[in-house]
This record gives C-alpha cells, sequence and structure tokens, in this order.
C-alpha cells in the first residue's frame, strides 16, 4: 500500500487561495500517514481498546442469545412492527439488501472505546428457491471463495476443520481511495437450530496488515502495530428456511483505530464506509452465487 507518490505525481496546478493550497498539504499529509513502513503510520492497539470492544460484544451477544433460545423473534424483520415488516419482506423479495446500523448501550449509555471505533451492522438477504443446506455448503466452500468473492477475497484456505467447527485464512483486499491487504485468521462455528434455521459465528483470531503486497518486499506489520483499519471482526449469520427460499442475516461488529485530528475527512470514510460496503458485498454476492444453476 504504497501511497507516497500520489504526492510527488499529482500535477502544479496554481491555487486560487491559500485555503486549496492547505487542502492540498493536508491531502498529502494523510497519505504520508498511511504509507507503509512510517512509524507515523502505526497505532498501537490498546489493552484498554480491547477491552472496551470486548464489553460491547458480550452484551451485544447478551442479546443474541434470547433470539437464538427462542425468547425473541430469530430474525431481525420479525422483530419489526407489522407494516415495517411487510415492506421489508417486500424489499427482500425483489433482490434489495436491506441493511441497518446497530448500537449495544449499557443501561441505555454509549460504550466508549478509547483510541478506537466500534462499526455495528446488521444485513439481509432473500436467496429463493435456495436450502438451508445449499447456503450453508456456499459459505463452507472455504477454497472457492476467492473465485466467489473476487476482488474482496484474494487468497483462502481451511486450516483446519473439527465438525462444525472451521479454522480458517483468508487474505482480503479492501480498497475506498487507499488499498489495504489483511492476512487475517477465524474461528467460525456452524450450529443448527432444528429444523430449519442455522447460527454461524465468526471471530478472527488473527489479523495482520501486508505491506507491498505482491512483491518481493511484501511483509507483514506486527499485529496490533499498523494502519488499524482492522483490529478486530466478529460476524454473525442467522439463515431461516421459509418462503420458498433461505433468509441469511449477517450482524457484524468490527474494531479499527480511531483518526487523527485533522484528518478524519479523509481517513473516517474508509473506516466507517467500508464495513457497510463489505457487508452489503457479502450478501449481495451470497445471493447470486445462490441464483445460479447448480
Amino acid at each position: 500500500m504504497h501511497t507516497q507518490g500520489f504526492c510527488r505525481r499529482r500535477p502544479h496546478v496554481a491555487a486560487p487561495s491559500s485555503r486549496r493550497g492547505g487542502m492540498v498539504a493536508a491531502a498529502c499529509s494523510a497519505f504520508l500517514w498511511i504509507g507503509p513502513g512510517s512509524d507515523a503510520a502505526a497505532a498501537d492497539l490498546r489493552a484498554d481498546t480491547v477491552a472496551a470492544f470486548e464489553r460491547y460484544v458480550r452484551l451485544t451477544e447478551a442479546r443474541m442469545t434470547e433470539e437464538t433460545a427462542g425468547r425473541r423473534p430469530f430474525l431481525w424483520m420479525d422483530r419489526l412492527g407489522e407494516a415495517e415488516r411487510r415492506e421489508v419482506t417486500a424489499r427482500l423479495r425483489r433482490g434489495e439488501i436491506v441493511v441497518e446500523r446497530l448500537e449495544t448501550r449499557d443501561t441505555g449509555r454509549p460504550i466508549q472505546v478509547p483510541g478506537g471505533l466500534n462499526h455495528h451492522w446488521l444485513g439481509t438477504v432473500f436467496a429463493p428457491d435456495a436450502t438451508l443446506a445449499r447456503a450453508v455448503a456456499l459459505m463452507q466452500s472455504y477454497e472457492s471463495y476467492p473465485d466467489i468473492y473476487r476482488p474482496a477475497v484474494r487468497r483462502s484456505r481451511t486450516i483446519s476443520r473439527d465438525g462444525d467447527r472451521f479454522n480458517v485464512y483468508l487474505q482480503l483486499f479492501m480498497k475506498k481511495v487507499i488499498s489495504v491487504v489483511l492476512n487475517t485468521e477465524y474461528d467460525v462455528q456452524y450450529v443448527p437450530i432444528p429444523p430449519n434455521r442455522m447460527v454461524v459465528r465468526s471471530y478472527t483470531t488473527r489479523i495482520a496488515e501486508v505491506q507491498y503486497p505482491d512483491t518481493a518486499e511484501e511483509q507483514e506489520s506486527p499485529v496490533g502495530h499498523d494502519s488499524g483499519f482492522l483490529w478486530r471482526f466478529n460476524n454473525y449469520c442467522g439463515l431461516e428456511e421459509r418462503d420458498g427460499g433461505t433468509y441469511i442475516q449477517c450482524e457484524s461488529i468490527s474494531l479499527s483505530r480511531d483518526v487523527p485530528t485533522g484528518l478524519g475527512w479523509l481517513i473516517r470514510p474508509f473506516v466507517t464506509g467500508i464495513p457497510r460496503e463489505s457487508l452489503e458485498f457479502t450478501l449481495g454476492t451470497i445471493r447470486t452465487a445462490l441464483a445460479k444453476p447448480r
């Protein structure tokens, strides 16, 4: 992710005001800030940041336990009022991806994450004519992910499998103005809820940012000491076969670094935009793949 040349190659344009000159200088500073190998680019994942994220996850998973146990509706759409539920169902049946931003609070108060940002999104698609078994088989076909989820997944493999529990490696590619490549590993568990539901819980066990990918200089940044675009990623999917197909709902909670004062206008769109866009891309790709003839 070498971006320092961006400022050097930018053609000279006479600035009509000092404000434009300041903006160009800020842009160059920002790209230098995220350039590889620069100490200024790196952020440290602190213990208090991890603790706040894990607290957020614990409170969120307590709600999920109520849903999987049947004490609350299993799918988000079934917790809506009647009119809104009908509207969402119609959108899903038309092939739309319905996405909502969520926030878990502690007794009504926001959960602060020092030095970091939580990103919490929920998305749903409907795959007509697809069985639950076929949807699960697609999700478990990890060796095929580079073909299915191109270009977001560059490489993948199953490290190990024990029944319905997988350890998986994925090399991810993300781009929004800047490009980021990450080596990631996951602990993924599939929990069937008879007769027609499945819960999938996925937790990253390792995330390492890749510098200079596909070159002789390719190397990983130290884990937890990198650009901080993705430090943690939990994904919770609920699948239910009904209405002539399968509803696929995924709820993601991820952690990134916060952004330095003055650079939010450039960096924040990446760390806040990518979580939603990745969720939409994943769900849309699943729906498309399930629509193809077997």
